[in-house]
């Protein structure tokens, strides 16, 4: 798992069968203080509902997408899981 914040939307004419019903976002990776780590986009599958600039909790692994969606039909490998509010870290 790891820290994102939602960068954008994508947007598609035709999919999978399985994800024509859900949400594709860019989600870009962030340290503990929400800086970037790198310039890459990543698409991700979302079923919570959140939108661009909020940060999220990214699953990447495929067995934790399937256990989510309840099949193995669904070509992802890439979900949100959780709307972040806030981070507290304790030294």
């Amino acid at each position: 798992m790891f820290l994102a914040k939602i960068s954008g939307n994508v947007v598609s004419t035709q999919k999978n069968t399985y994800l024509q019903s859900h949400k594709l976002l860019l989600v870009k990776k962030i340290d503990l203080n929400g800086n970037y780590i790198d310039n890459k986009d990543e698409i991700a599958l979302d079923l919570i509902d959140s939108g661009i600039g909020d940060t999220v909790l990214v699953v990447k692994e495929g067995d934790a997408v399937q256990q989510i969606l309840g099949h193995k039909k669904a070509p992802v490998n890439t979900m949100v899981v959780a709307i972040v509010d806030d981070i507290a870290i304790q030294e």
